[in-house]
């Protein structure tokens, strides 16, 4: 074989190498879709707390982890939902606290999406099934396509002129180009990022009519704001993919607003 050859084969070898460990990066469970270089959950979190999950349970959390639980594994497991109604994430607590191997965020669907939650219950319910919040930037990548609020029918079009959230994934138009769903409406949705807390809000302009609460970043606020992004069910046309707000502190748990999960 001359040197070219063997170059030429090297060459193709290391490219078969290397190619499924980059193709494996992007191959995503079924509760979520690819999103760049991250896998994003297709559906606003639902958090559980598993009983016994380092014994008795130790295959359901690892499914959780894998994408593939159930509502079915859930329910045998004697998982409890929480956070669909007020904050009943104790002993987790606001600040992260006394979380882990505790509560556990599933992406499914058809199901109430965990509410009343912090940034930092909502970060340790990712940490436990083996995932994070997405950055802003993810966010927004994986909200691409989503349609923007505008009149809520009420069946089908995001939910954002209502008093209160839907089952996941029930809005069958408010799908994004990458098949997630409820990117805009329904809650608003915690992401990585922190920012100066901001003390003002108005909309993009000319850009867009979404709400953009970035303005008046408070000098005298000891605590910072945590990035929310894509509006709720009662934020009417304000809500939508470029929808994002500064003002919520991380210790903010309220009825309106939730996360979803990326890998």
């Amino acid at each position: 074989m001359t040197r070219n050859g063997l170059t030429i084969c090297l060459g193709v070898a290391l490219w078969m190498v290397v190619m499924p460990a980059a193709n494996a990066a992007h191959t995503c469970g079924p509760d979520s879709v690819p999103a760049g270089t991250v896998c994003l959950d297709r559906y606003e979190e639902s958090v559980w707390r598993v009983p016994d999950p380092t014994t008795a349970n130790a295959t359901l959390v690892t499914k959780i982890r894998l994408g593939t639980a159930t509502l079915a594994d859930l329910t045998v497991a004697g998982s409890t939902q929480l956070g669909g109604l007020v904050d009943d994430y104790a002993p987790c607590t606001g600040n992260g606290q006394s979380c882990a191997d505790d509560i556990y965020a599933v992406s499914l669907p058809a199901v109430i999406p965990a509410a009343n939650i912090t940034w930092f219950q909502a970060q340790e319910a990712c940490a436990n099934s083996g995932k994070r919040l997405p950055t802003s930037a993810e966010w927004q990548m994986g909200a691409t396509g989503t349609p923007d609020a505008g009149s809520d029918n009420g069946t089908t079009d995001c939910n954002s002129n209502a008093v209160s959230v839907t089952l996941t994934g029930a809005r069958n138009g408010c799908e994004s180009a990458r098949g997630t769903f409820d990117m805009v409406g329904n809650l608003d949705e915690w992401v990585a990022d922190w920012v100066p807390l901001s003390t003002g809000c108005s909309t993009w302009g000319g850009l867009s009519d979404d709400l953009m609460c970035l303005f008046g970043a408070s000098t005298s606020d000891t605590a910072p704001g945590a990035l929310l992004r894509g509006g709720d069910y009662r934020s009417r046309g304000s809500a939508g993919p470029l929808a994002v707000v500064g003002s919520g502190g991380p210790f903010n748990a309220r009825a309106f607003i939730g996360f979803r999960c990326a890998r």
